[in-house]
């Protein structure tokens, strides 16, 4: 770019009424030499694979006409053809370096930790769902918030979650699905999970309930606009014209009043929690609400009320989308017409034997391994996060040789991980709960649902005993059979992998299910 700045310069100062078009034309004829094979501000990289590119805006037509829920489909074809590691380069956006390999994730995300951080691109696009959360935000104040989350994810903590409030959600859940059995109406699973996580880890973590399962069918205003404005942001990081296009369509509009929709709650959560602290006293326990209120900063100031906001909706789509879409795609694995009958039953069998009609305990979890397994062979297979990215702060050398350099974004994809022979063998595409048991736990770097490294999940066992607890419940009293065993769900388009249309289920009560001894 510096050249092209001091030839600028110097036709400006050279040019005439006589030759100022042939100059411009020359100019023009010489950046779109430059730039034939890649987009404007970035470097030319023929040591990296990629798909054929325009001169001047690179991939951006290739990236910006695939629909949401059909990019994850290219990102497999890319491999597919290239291998793990290529690349793409975008104007406005740079250059972005794809590697789904092991090495190199773990490489990024823990070995040279350091080097790779959020960037601005990625803050600037969702920072209307996002803010100052820890989505969003690197060094001190990542480790800030991290920090005080961090006391509410413990032992004795999980023990007080499972008695209190994921059995008390799950007895809605049940409810609803005793009914739904009687009555042989069809279910949208996926919802019901979605509302069941929502009310769950509002419950944990603010003290309040959001109630989503209090009346299933009817629309939570926050969830909604929540999902909505979550779509939004997902469609800017590949549209660097962004902000022309949401002022020139109701779009723009649209995420502002989401946006405020979903302050408005989060202040009205706190507003809540101060006026009852007022005639509660000490009493009662911390929840992460009451760790960010009353926490200071460097100089001895409480968080800003925005701040905690952040903090309230990035770990609201953290603690509802995670665990609801897990458990989704796991009971989608285990009913598709392809599925073997004898996964069903194992694990039927298992929640029999170690729950004996009774309910599930911070104790019975421990023993649901096979349960577990098919949770984490769902998130091999359908991530929750089904591609990420990091941002290149220095420049830097991958593992495999690869040079990176400062501004750069790293890449990655769970879901194209998950499906790689080359990481999983040759029945990687298959679903297999037995491959988690009784084997070496794999690393970091090769599963990565979770992510990896220092910002590995917080609540990545508060995620997996509020979805056994669920599972133990649901299998202990009903059957389920999909309406479309034979049809994949669509992906929803989103940072994280909902199902678009849901997931239809009818529902019967089971009529070998073992009696209490109590």
């Amino acid at each position: 770019m510096a050249v092209i700045t001091q030839l600028v310069q110097y036709l400006a100062q050279h040019a005439t009424p006589s030759n100022s078009k042939k100059l411009a034309l020359s100019l023009f004829l010489l950046i779109l030499y430059k730039y034939r094979s890649h987009a404007v501000g970035t470097r030319p990289r023929r040591d990296l694979k990629e798909p054929r590119a325009l001169p001047l805006v690179g991939h951006l037509f290739t990236l910006s006409t695939i629909p949401g829920p059909e990019v994850i489909a290219f990102y497999e074809k890319m491999h597919n053809e290239f291998g793990p590691v290529w690349s793409v380069s975008l104007p406005g956006i740079g250059r972005m370096i794809q590697g789904d390999s092991p090495e190199l994730v773990e490489h990024v995300l823990k070995t040279n930790f350091l080097s790779y951080g959020k960037g601005p691109i990625l803050k600037y696009t969702m920072y209307d769902l996002f803010g100052e959360g820890i989505f969003q935000v690197d060094g001190p104040e990542w480790r800030f918030q991290r920090k005080l989350a961090s006391h509410i994810f413990n032992v004795k903590a999980f023990k007080e979650y499972v008695s209190e409030v994921f059995v008390n959600e799950g007895h809605k859940v049940i409810d609803y699905l005793g009914k739904a059995a009687d009555q042989g109406t069809i279910v949208d699973f996926h919802q019901l999970m979605m509302h069941y996580t929502l009310d769950s880890f509002g419950a944990v973590s603010f003290g309040e309930s959001f109630g989503c399962l209090d009346n299933i069918e009817h629309e939570v205003p926050f969830a909604a606009a929540f999902d909505d404005l979550t779509t939004i942001c997902t469609e800017r990081l590949v549209d660097p014209a962004w902000q022309i296009r949401e002022r020139l369509t109701s779009v723009g509009a649209k995420a502002q009043y989401d946006k405020n929709l979903i302050a408005q709650h989060a202040y009205g959560i706190m507003e809540r929690r101060r006026k009852e602290d007022g005639h509660q006293g000490n009493s009662k326990k911390k929840d992460l609400l009451d760790w960010f209120l009353e926490a200071k900063d460097d100089e001895g100031n409480p968080l800003p009320d925005a701040m905690i906001k952040d903090v309230i909706l990035n770990f609201t789509i953290a603690g509802r989308d995670t665990t609801a879409q897990a458990l989704s795609w796991m009971f989608y694995l285990l009913l598709r017409t392809e599925s073997d009958p004898e996964v069903r039953q194992r694990l039927e069998q298992e929640v029999d034997e170690v729950l004996q009609g009774k309910e599930p305990t911070y104790d019975t979890h421990k023993q649901q391994k096979y349960a577990e397994a098919c949770l984490y062979e769902g998130l091999r297979l359908y991530p929750v996060v089904p591609r990420n990215m990091k941002y290149c702060l220095k420049d830097d050398v991958l593992p495999d040789g690869t040079k990176i350099y400062k501004g750069d974004f790293f890449s990655w994809s769970s879901y194209v991980m998950g499906r790689s022979t080359a990481i999983w063998g040759p029945d990687a595409r298959e679903y297999k709960p037995e491959r988690w048991i009784n084997t070496e736990k794999p690393s970091q770097g090769k599963f990565n649902s979770f992510h990896a490294g220092p910002r590995v999940c917080l609540g990545q066992q508060f995620a997996t005993i509020e979805a056994l607890t669920l599972i133990g419940m649901v299998l202990s009293n009903f059957s389920l059979e999909l309406v479309y065993p034979g049809r994949e769900p669509a992906y929803g388009s989103s940072v994280t992998m909902p199902m678009a249309d849901g997931l239809p289920v009818r529902i019967h009560r089971r009529t070998n299910v073992p009696l209490s001894d109590v």
